[in-house]
């Protein structure tokens, strides 16, 4: 009686652990959605409205060719290199910088890495793939 009591246990905190896991990640989703990412037609809004807009491509060089091709003014800085190449950046510190790949997630890692070293940037959901649908 008292092993089935101890599985109750940690069976019923294993699960109010994994709920608090899941309603915190579900709330930093929801910030993240309302204060750093943009849709595609919100960043193609910008293209038209702020000539000083940077939009970064974290996408490898190959991905660049194929049905998937790079926004013509983009700069291409693949997410596996942003790291060691982020000074290239510098230049646009003071200018927004959308972040854009093949479709969301390598660009929200790179708006991780960008914000952390203090960039104005948003990331782009849905990527290449949500752009050229719209």
């Amino acid at each position: 009686m008292k092993s089935y009591k101890s599985v109750l246990l940690v069976v019923t905190l294993t699960l109010l652990i994994l709920a608090g896991c899941n309603a915190q990640d579900k709330k930093a989703s929801a910030d993240s959605t309302n204060n750093n990412d943009i849709t595609v037609l919100q960043l193609k809004e910008q293209m038209e409205s702020n000539s000083d807009l940077v939009i970064l491509d974290v996408r490898t060089k190959e991905e660049l060719t194929g049905k998937l091709p790079k926004i013509e003014s983009a700069i291409n800085i693949p997410l596996l290199e942003l790291q060691e190449r982020i000074d290239e950046l510098t230049p646009y510190k003071d200018k927004k910088i959308a972040v854009i790949c093949r479709s969301g997630h390598r660009s929200s890692i790179a708006y991780g890495i960008l914000k952390r070293h203090n960039y104005n940037v948003e990331n782009v959901l849905g990527g290449m793939k949500a752009y050229l649908k719209k």
